[in-house]
């Protein structure tokens, strides 16, 4: 397409935008984590997904959701309380295409049971595509995934709910959930004197006709236009999970009343909220005093999805660098060309290349937790660890894949500066840095032996990886120190990257190598590119991050 002229100069050595991609076939490693974690027939599926999310429509529908945040109706023009999010058209069209992909419900089936094979591989594919193009989106598309797990503590309203869960339609439209095509879920847990310490609630819950009668806040309730909500209260047998649907069964609206929206730093295309029940109708979910029990089954899934998206975004950081690179020019050589940004590049891709090794091997443990109790002991002792890692590395990271295109990063008008903001989000959400250490020291506590069985298979997993057997050692040790908290934070990073460096090795040993080179056997610079990679080597990280 011809571009006008401008008066006193012409517009050159640019790169030119990056869309109108297959972001799935174009990503050689995650191709093949898919592929070594059982994921391989769906490679016609996501190839598909990746090209539609990788257009430039999608690109614009990210950059137009964000730029028109959502506004608060807390009435109508008649005075009635309504308590409406208003969101624009860009952000129904993300999420209807997530909805169309079975992002919110592909690992089920229609009754509710995991949906087995390597659904959890597969589905986590298309998290990690979506998350390259908009993130804030995704929250109320991963909990309304998670909170499957935790209906399945009240069986009969899991079995009223499925159906409309299960379905691949997105329904925005403010109207009970049972009369709509599909429906999304939310979740509360957070009060002003409590955060991380739920216990501390002081939300209360009546039992009243035909449920109970919420009275209270959360201090953060994501995403406010949800169809229902799981909450934490205090009922008479203790802090007990609740389903709070927006409308009561008689199909008025429930006394759900958001005070206002967060104003974040990043994720600004989703609303969380500030918001008070006064009595709200809310059916119980599990037992009473069950309630931390009853939700943590939500709590492990999205825990997992924030080290996806985390991932994800480390993901399309890289690729808009190398492709920037590739087409500007400094000093009569492109950017991809200089040996010193090569050695920055090929740095991230290598780390992006174990980061969806082990965020694939992580989803591979989910989906076969259910019947293989090895990897359900991986899963509940890896899934901290890994989001702890893989979500604190995402701002730095992308603050360098910024750096790699100038100003060109730091501006609006391109998607790194909003990648930048939304990257902090996922380490503080659902359990911050010192949770996650904390919920590691817990996994060892309680099932030691299956535990040390974990670690003996990473440690065979990795063998002959330079400098794992130090790292098997020293995570040992770390764990049965007396003051083992103190340290927490060096052993959960040497357990989440020597994870990395063993599932890496089953997608690619010679990476996996230098990898375990530049992380386990030495302590990694704090830059990107402060590393002495083969030419070999970076050419072949390159090729493979980007054809």
């Amino acid at each position: 397409m011809t571009q006008p002229s401008f008066a006193t100069h012409e517009v050159f050595n640019q790169s030119p935008p990056f869309c109108d991609v297959d972001l799935f076939a174009a990503d050689r490693p995650l191709v093949e984590a898919v592929a070594a974690n059982g994921g391989a027939s769906a490679e016609k599926e996501l190839s598909e997904f990746g090209q539609h999310w990788g257009s430039a429509a999608m690109a614009e529908r990210g950059r137009i959701a964000n730029e028109n945040t959502p506004k608060l109706r807390t009435f109508d023009s008649r005075g009635n309380r309504r308590d409406e999010v208003e969101f624009h058209p860009a952000y129904h069209e993300l999420m209807a295409r997530s909805a169309h992909g079975g992002v919110h419900n592909s690992t089920w089936d229609a009754q509710g049971r995991p949906a087995g094979g390597a659904s959890e591989v597969v589905r986590a594919a298309k998290f990690y595509i979506a998350a390259q193009v908009e993130t804030g989106h995704l929250c109320p598309v991963t909990m309304t995934r998670a909170s499957v797990a935790a209906l399945a503590a009240q069986p009969d309203l899991l079995a009223k709910t499925m159906p409309v869960i299960s379905t691949r339609a997105y329904d925005p439209t403010f109207a009970p959930w049972w009369t709509k095509r599909g429906m999304t879920l939310g979740m509360g847990m957070t009060e002003k004197q409590g955060g991380t310490d739920v216990r501390s609630n002081m939300t209360r819950a009546e039992p009243g006709g035909d449920g109970y009668r919420i009275t209270g806040h959360k201090w953060f309730m994501s995403a406010p236009m949800c169809d229902a909500f799981l909450v934490l209260a205090q009922a008479e047998e203790g802090l007990t999970c609740f389903f709070m649907p927006r409308f009561k069964p008689d199909g008025s609206i429930n006394a759900i009343q958001f005070q206002r929206l967060k104003d974040k730093l990043g994720n600004r295309s989703n609303a969380s909220s500030e918001v008070e029940f006064a009595g709200a109708h809310a059916t119980r979910v599990g037992d009473e005093g069950k309630g931390i029990r009853t939700i943590i089954q939500m709590v492990q899934l999205t825990r997992q999805d924030c080290a996806i998206a985390s991932a994800g975004l480390m993901r399309s950081g890289l690729a808009h660098a190398l492709h920037h690179a590739r087409h500007r020019s400094v000093f009569q050589k492109h950017l991809a060309d200089q040996p010193l940004m090569q050695s920055v590049l090929s740095d991230m891709a290598l780390h992006v290349e174990a980061s969806i090794a082990l965020v694939m091997r992580l989803c591979r443990a989910f989906d076969q937790a259910p019947n293989d109790p090895g990897e359900a002991a991986y899963m509940r002792l890896l899934t901290p660890a890994i989001k702890y890692w893989v979500c604190k590395c995402a701002p730095g990271f992308l603050y360098e894949a910024m750096e790699c295109l100038g100003g060109n990063g730091y501006v609006e008008e391109g998607i790194l500066a909003r990648h930048y903001r939304e990257s902090p989000v996922n380490a503080i959400w659902e359990g911050s840095g010192n949770v996650m250490c904390l919920d590691v020291l817990r996994a060892l506590s309680r099932e030691g032996e299956a535990a040390g069985a974990v670690l003996q298979g990473l440690a065979d997993e990795a063998k002959g990886l330079p400098g794992a057997g130090d790292a098997v050692a020293f995570i040992a040790k770390a764990f049965r120190r007396p003051d083992g908290e103190r340290v927490a934070r060096l052993a959960v990073e040497r357990l989440a990257l020597l994870a990395a460096a063993a599932a890496l090795n089953k997608v690619s040993p010679r990476h996996a190598e230098l990898f375990a080179a530049t992380r386990l056997a030495g302590n990694h610079a704090s830059m990107y590119g402060a590393v002495d990679l083969a030419n070999d080597d970076v050419r072949r990280l390159l090729e493979r991050a980007l054809p």
